[in-house]
């Protein structure tokens, strides 16, 4: 099923990329920064950086922000709350959450790859509120409580 999604590029962004996906069979949409001037990153700072766009998609979507692998791998550089959600009622600037795990000071600049974008489907649930839970073998057990081998 096709899900239509609206993207507007916001004013002063007409030289910005819009998301798009890199190959045929990408799950994500690269994004792009909308930085005024190169932004530098330092090891061990965040900030927030704009992509130039917002969005209006139908309810039963969100829109996931995710690192770039690439990035991540050769230099530290994360999306710090990973995955991020645009919900579906959100029509402000999509903004991604950078952080630098790298050991040098990383430069961000206008109209770089930062992140991706992958969508999914968002359930309806509706929360009971219960005296009991069922129970399972597992029970309450996590963190690691079955052991590494």
């Amino acid at each position: 099923m096709l899900h239509t999604v609206q993207i507007k590029r916001l004013p002063g962004n007409e030289d910005i990329s819009l998301p798009r996906k890199m190959s045929e069979l990408a799950s994500g949409f690269d994004l792009y920064a909308a930085v005024s001037e190169p932004l530098v990153l330092n090891p061990g700072e965040r900030t927030l950086v704009p992509t130039g766009f917002a969005l209006s998609m139908p309810g039963e979507l969100e829109a996931q922000i995710r690192p770039r692998s690439g990035l991540a791998f050769k230099h530290g550089i994360t999306a710090l709350n990973s995955p991020g959600t645009v919900d579906a009622d959100y029509r402000g600037e999509v903004k991604v959450l950078l952080i630098n795990h790298g050991q040098e000071a990383f430069t961000i600049t206008r109209n770089e790859r930062i992140a991706q974008m992958v969508f999914q489907l968002v359930p309806q649930i509706s929360l009971t509120e219960v005296e009991e839970l069922t129970e399972t073998a597992r029970g309450a057990g996590g963190f690691g409580h079955t052991g590494t081998k």
